[in-house]
């Protein structure tokens, strides 16, 4: 799979949920063959603080597909997962996830805005904590992620 393509396809995802007044933040399931199956943007808007779009896509997949079928699939995501993410997605059974944006260098953008008080918890330390293995790739990307403009006075109060 080429992780670079997919990162910017998760990009775009953020690109159209800011676009629609959500927060600038989106991720994409992808099989093994590279295949796209899902796409989600950030849903604050209709599931409060915890509409994160990792956590609302590993749900969705969660109905859509098996456990063994999940194992062999990439998330790709436009910042890395929050801990509440990270947690969603190792109990989805994806077997891969990819990051553009550090969450480090996202509580930098961001600073202290209460509907995102971000965690600088990084997923690999969450996911590392699990019994099953979890990929982990990214940050990549993170000039780009922060370039394309998606945070520019998003978190403005």
């Amino acid at each position: 799979m080429d992780d670079i393509a997919e990162l910017r396809r998760a990009l775009a995802v953020a690109r159209r949920a800011r676009d629609a007044g959500k927060h600038p933040f989106g991720a994409t399931l992808v099989d093994a063959a590279g295949r796209l199956l899902m796409e989600q943007g950030n849903a604050f808007d209709a599931e409060g603080r915890v509409g994160h779009a990792e956590t609302v896509l590993a749900r969705r997949a969660c109905a859509a597909f098996t456990a063994e079928e999940l194992a062999r699939t990439t998330m790709y995501v436009s910042a890395e997962p929050c801990a509440m993410c990270a947690g969603a997605l190792y109990w989805a059974g994806i077997g891969r996830v990819v990051y553009a944006m550090s969450e480090a260098r996202l509580k930098r953008i961001i600073g202290p805005h209460p509907d995102n008080l971000t965690l600088d918890l990084p997923c690999r330390t969450v996911l590392a904590s699990g019994q099953r293995a979890v990929e982990v790739v990214g940050p990549l990307l993170e000039d780009d992620a922060e370039a394309v403009g998606l945070h520019d006075g998003a978190w403005e109060r």
